[in-house]
């Protein structure tokens, strides 16, 4: 039986998407309509899955959207003409590259194309150095900025408080520690390749778990009372989504938790928004 508090993710979200409908309303009345312009090349049926929940989640709280859908064959040089486009265009505040591209493209190149001040994703290195080096002006990536609000729902100060982050992706890993040094915690950080993997996690007063393997995590890693954000999406055996925790374990030691699904993205699409707005409210 879990002793765990849940962290809610869905809510937390749900209330974060009502303040920024304020927001997207104040700037319109401002003379500012905030707009997002998502790229899609291909055909994946996943990411068509994705950039629908975006384009609904826009409608929702008052941003336009734009969906530029591009043949799976298209070149590099026609995705970055269409990158170009968007760039210069003044009605455009966001520019999303949905990932993953088809194969013969190169997303790490392609999303360097993007106007930093109209990334969304945080991804290019303007955003990324800024975020290094404590500029809170760049647009910071939207999952780990999500995880960190999670975070912040059990817990306001993390000042002194041991961080564990297992996984060093530039879209998450790399980031989310950035974040947690920020918040004054000492920050952790580890992947795969870690010796003994279980017994940092068992240190951590925060761990954050975003390393693409199901149930990596296992209860007896996890120091009784600590805080565990579950980033992973894996697809069960039994074709149910799970995380990169075994929640069924870790649920039973942890003092608060995120499930899977219902934790982390809801997140992740309301700070996409949030994202959003303020590049709007930067170019006014």
């Amino acid at each position: 039986m879990s002793s765990a508090t849940i962290i809610d993710g869905k809510k937390i979200a749900a209330d974060l998407r009502v303040q920024i409908a304020k927001d997207v309303e104040a700037l319109k009345s401002r003379g500012t309509s905030p707009a997002l312009a998502v790229i899609l090349v291909g055909d994946d049926p996943a990411s068509h899955v994705y950039v629908g929940n975006k384009v609904k989640a826009c409608k929702e709280v008052g941003i336009e959207s734009f969906e530029h859908r591009m043949p799976a064959e298209s070149t590099e040089k026609e995705v970055r003409h269409a990158i170009k486009n968007m760039n210069i265009n003044s009605g455009v505040h966001g520019i999303l590259l949905q990932l993953p591209l088809p194969q013969h493209l190169n997303s790490d190149v392609l999303i360097q194309y993007i106007t930093p001040e109209k990334d969304v994703d945080g991804l290019t290195f303007l955003n990324a150095g800024k975020l290094v080096a404590g500029d809170t002006t760049g647009l910071v990536p939207c999952t780990p900025q999500g995880s960190l609000e999670l975070i912040k729902s059990v817990k306001k100060d993390l000042t002194g408080l041991h961080a564990v982050v297992i996984g060093r992706s530039l879209l998450f890993g790399k980031p989310m520690a950035q974040l947690l040094l920020a918040q004054n915690c000492t920050v952790t950080m580890a992947h795969s390749k870690t010796r003994d993997l279980d017994e940092v996690c068992r240190s951590a007063d925060i761990l954050v778990a975003a390393v693409g393997k199901a149930k990596l995590v296992k209860g007896h890693w996890v120091k009784p009372g600590a805080i565990v954000i579950d980033v992973g999406i894996n697809r069960g055996e039994d074709g149910k989504l799970v995380g990169d925790v075994d929640y069924a374990e870790a649920s039973k030691v942890a003092g608060a938790i995120t499930p899977v699904p219902g934790g982390v993205g809801p997140m992740t699409i309301a700070c996409l928004l949030q994202n959003t707005l303020k590049a709007a409210s930067t170019a006014q």
